[in-house]
């Protein structure tokens, strides 16, 4: 039996795969056929960005891919040397053109780029109330970020992706996006694989029959945040797809919560404040 995926509602109504494809440090035919893959798998989620310098071939594999456009969620966002107004206008052309289509699913704000992010938030809202692109959010705001967003924006974000693993568990950041309806999305959500050999998972590994990554990612589904693990290898492919024939207990997710350790791999957004 094909396992279909389950969606999320965005605060404007469009709705989102919780599950989904990042496809960050992938170049030309690896980028490529690990959509190509993903998508006959029943990944209806790609998130790429210009900074990933790979847009050309996740457009090239949509195509190939033979899927009408409406049935996938193509997220892309505006890199930090293109940010500002009418630089972001372009950015979002540029985009377009390379991934060869007439509009993103979800566009973002890759970083809170000191002084400039507000004049790039401005843009992505005109882009939306242009009807150019179906939702726009950000990436890497933390509260004191999306505080400040508050003051100017005529448009709340649909959604915040943001580095979260067991190890990194923002309790303070899920709680304030659910308060103003922000969709959280999780990247490196399973640690590029530097905690899997924690005991902890580990042990629910083995209660559940299930690898560190599938144990990692379940717990972001069961906390309502959506996910785009990055994977070229079609059997990980399918086995970080197959994490939705399976529940943790409320239990387990709880002691998951408690892995916590302010763990990051990638940068504090907090230093660009």
């Amino acid at each position: 039996m094909k396992i279909e995926q389950p969606y999320t509602k965005l605060s404007n109504g469009i709705k989102m795969p919780l599950l989904g494809l990042g496809v960050y440090d992938m170049h030309s035919k690896e980028a490529e056929q690990a959509v190509l893959d993903a998508m006959e798998i029943g990944y209806r989620l790609i998130d790429t960005a210009t900074l990933y310098n790979n847009e050309t071939e996740i457009g090239n594999a949509v195509k190939k891919s033979g899927l009408p456009r409406e049935q996938l969620f193509v997220t892309t966002k505006v890199g930090d040397s293109d940010q500002g107004y009418d630089s972001t206008l372009k950015a979002y052309d540029a985009s377009l053109k390379k991934l060869q289509m007439d509009y993103v699913d979800l566009y973002l704000v890759h970083w809170p780029i000191k002084a400039k992010r507000k004049d790039t938030w401005l843009a992505l809202e005109k882009l939306y109330t242009d009807k150019r692109v179906k939702a726009i959010g950000v990436a890497n705001y933390l509260i004191p970020f999306l505080e400040e967003l508050e003051t100017y924006a005529s448009v709340v974000p649909v959604l915040n992706q943001v580095e979260f693993t067991p190890w990194l568990f923002q309790k303070e950041l899920v709680d304030y996006c659910a308060e103003r309806n922000i969709q959280l999305q999780s990247y490196s959500p399973i640690t590029r694989g530097q905690k899997f050999n924690d005991p902890r998972l580990l042990q629910l590994c083995d209660k559940y029959g299930k690898s560190p990554a599938q144990v990692i990612l379940r717990w972001n589904i069961e906390h309502g945040i959506a996910t785009i693990p990055k994977s070229s290898n079609k059997t990980r492919l399918q086995q970080n797809f197959d994490i939705l024939d399976f529940s943790l207990s409320k239990e387990d997710v709880a002691f998951m919560d408690g892995f916590d350790e302010q763990f990051r791999i990638c940068e504090n957004p907090m230093d660009l404040l």
